[in-house]
């Protein structure tokens, strides 16, 4: 899985199209939970809208861990689907889109309604600031005393990090690291090693 983005910092933006006032929200979640909370907080705080719609991604927006989205009584397709899609196609990852809207007594119709979501969503991405995530692969090594400071210099190469150490037997180390340089560390501790190192993958 290669590198992807997702949202850093909250985002507000307003949009007025034919008297309708859209009010985007886009708030960083990290899981479903987070997302339905934070919607359930602009529900309250907009009690008076005549919609709530919205749209969240978790993960890359590219193969999404989960996403979902809501058109709250407005016409079928015309929001939620169409905030989600911005939230794909700008790869606003880890991403909570809400749109509350204010209805201005001119009706949109279908394809107007489409519109104004997509590009209330649309406009306030510009302003949002990504941050790039890169994978994580996790390893537990298992070694004699006498390479731990060894395998320990091959961490800081390969920008591993130190989760666990246990000090029994032999040296057990759990360690994260980037994914992109785990088949290098693993190809070096054999060397150092000549296979003596060994290592077993953890699901995160």
């Amino acid at each position: 899985m290669s590198r992807y983005s997702i949202l850093a910092t909250a985002v507000e933006h307003r949009l007025l199209e034919k008297n309708s006032e859209f009010i985007t929200f886009l708030q960083p979640v990290s899981d479903r939970e987070q997302a339905l909370h934070w919607l359930q907080h602009y529900r309250e705080h907009y009690k008076d809208a005549a919609h709530v719609c919205w749209a969240y991604i978790i993960g890359n927006t590219r193969q999404p861990q989960t996403q979902a989205f809501s058109d709250d009584g407005e016409p079928s397709g015309t929001a939620g689907k169409p905030m989600l899609h911005v939230l794909t196609e700008r790869e606003l990852g880890n991403c909570l889109a809400v749109v509350v809207r204010y209805f201005g007594g001119i009706k949109l119709g279908a394809g107007g309604l489409v519109r104004a979501y997509s590009a209330a969503v649309s406009q306030a991405a510009q302003q949002a600031n990504l941050q790039t995530v890169s994978p994580k692969a996790r390893l537990q090594l298992q070694l004699d005393f006498a390479l731990e400071a060894r395998v320990r210099q091959l961490m800081a190469q390969y920008q591993a990090e130190l989760l666990t150490a246990d000090y029994q037997q032999q040296v057990m180390l759990q360690v994260q690291l980037p994914l992109e340089q785990h088949d290098a560390l693993c190809l070096q501790l054999q060397n150092i090693s000549a296979g003596a190192i060994m290592v077993k993958e953890l699901a995160d």
